[in-house]
């Protein structure tokens, strides 16, 4: 067992500085820990109670019985060396440092003397001044923020790193509002030990993770971090978010997390020769993430859509050819098979126009006929649920096709609340969908440019 693998899947747990205010930071973290799923040993430690939350509290770490894997530290600043100095001691092989208050606000001297501690006992830290670590499936939680203010995403395998836990903790939200699931999810802080690249190079090995996401403000190590990347990009997808890009930006990075932002065209273009997929927003990280950790690797870059309407069809070719794809042209004898079964209004060219009385088995029939084609790479598949000949059984359809794994497909459905119930149904079982043409277009770009950088031919 490596010594990242106890952040994630530790055997005992202490957390020092609880109180037993609700309403302070190493409370919330013992509480999540203590009403949630998490199966060790917990342990709360404070010297000034004896019991908190129905736990036996220890006065420090050193007097808490047996191994400890980890701890979790959040108290003041100026008594965390000390306290480290103690799980030095006790050999506890990592540790996560919620405290804020080191080289972020220039107490430098702070951060330096945890980082000789940590050197002196090979302590493995991740932090400080971070929320840490959320992972679903050993429900190791150390954020600081209550679980009915902030909703946890369920075990999937997208994996997020985050140097801001604020921004990495609304991600967290959003994603759980969205149903969209999380392997892993690291905030990291000020980087004093485990970095960016640590993490990236730790996740390419987990079994759990198909898709790393990152967000940075500043890398620590530029050389190892291009090194570790160009590597792991060539396993798993890395898509990654860099803040700080404008002057002004740039100048809030060091204010956040003490970190140097640098160039923003120096990181773009590292990110572009190590086969990093860069994101512009954070919508768009997801965006990537979804079609990447679900859909095959396309053979090409050609483009059938299929549609019932045919707006929402010229929109969508716009986007394709915008974003370097193309569309698609099916070969004579699959245009045929379809005219055999399909109504003569239906146009078959791309897009394939089902038109606004479509129903379910013209869905079947073309999308049965591009995943045969060869002379198509990749479907996207508009279905606009507002037409009456157009039933709910539109997603189990499309979910089979999906589900056999040989061409990537992607929906896009707009409307309201209706069409939301049938997205979210069809996310469940691992179908990406959007709701505008641009994003579903520049995400299969993202899936074809993956394709490049995997094959050798970017």
């Amino acid at each position: 067992m490596g010594k990242l693998d106890y952040f994630f899947s530790p055997k005992s747990v202490a957390v020092i500085g609880v109180s037993r205010n609700p309403k302070k930071v190493g409370h919330v973290i013992f509480r999540n820990f203590s009403e949630g799923k998490f199966k060790g040993k917990l342990y709360p430690v404070n010297p000034k109670v004896d019991e908190i939350l129905g736990s036996k509290c220890y006065p420090s770490i050193s007097k808490v019985p047996g191994r400890v894997d980890l701890a979790v530290i959040s108290i003041p600043a100026e008594f965390v060396p000390g306290t480290l100095e103690e799980c030095g001691k006790k050999k506890i092989p990592a540790v996560i440092i919620i405290s804020g208050g080191f080289k972020e606000i220039g107490r430098n001297d702070l951060e330096d003397a945890v980082v000789r501690i940590l050197k002196k006992y090979k302590i493995r830290v991740i932090g400080p001044n971070c929320i840490g670590i959320y992972d679903p499936h050993s429900d190791v939680d150390t954020f600081f923020l209550p679980r009915y203010k902030l909703e946890r995403p369920g075990d999937g395998s997208i994996a997020f790193i985050s140097q801001s836990g604020a921004l990495g903790s609304v991600i967290l939200d959003w994603m759980a509002m969205k149903n969209y699931k999380i392997s892993k999810f690291i905030s990291y802080g000020n980087a004093s030990d485990v970095d960016e690249a640590d993490l990236i190079e730790y996740l390419a090995n987990d079994k759990r993770t198909k898709v790393i996401c990152a967000y940075f403000e500043g890398v620590k190590q530029g050389r190892k971090f291009y090194e570790i990347v160009s590597k792991v990009a060539n396993k798993k997808p890395v898509i990654a978010l860099k803040g700080g890009k404008t002057a002004e930006g740039n100048k809030a990075v060091s204010s956040h997390t003490g970190s140097m932002a640098g160039v923003s065209e120096i990181y773009s273009a590292a990110f572009e020769q190590s086969g990093v997929i860069e994101a512009d927003n954070l919508e768009e990280i997801f965006d990537f993430a979804r079609v990447l950790s679900t859909q095959p690797v396309p053979n090409g870059n050609r483009v059938q859509i299929i549609t019932d309407g045919g707006g929402f069809g010229v929109l969508a070719a716009d986007w394709i050819i915008n974003n370097g794809l193309k569309l698609a042209k099916m070969k004579k004898e699959s245009v045929d098979q379809m005219r055999k079964v399909l109504p003569s209004h239906v146009v078959l060219k791309n897009p394939i126009d089902l038109t606004g009385d479509a129903d379910v088995e013209r869905y079947r029939v073309a999308m049965d006929a591009a995943m045969k084609d060869d002379n198509v790479d990749m479907i996207a598949v508009i279905t606009l649920f507002q037409i009456p000949t157009l039933t709910a059984e539109i997603t189990d359809v499309i979910s089979s096709f999906v589900e056999q794994g040989k061409k990537p497909v992607v929906v896009i459905a707009a409307g309201g609340r209706f069409t939301e119930v049938l997205k979210k149904s069809m996310e469940d079982f691992g179908v990406p969908t959007f709701s505008y043409p641009e994003k579903a277009a520049k995400a299969l770009g993202a899936l074809y440019d993956y394709s490049l950088a995997i094959s050798g031919k970017t």
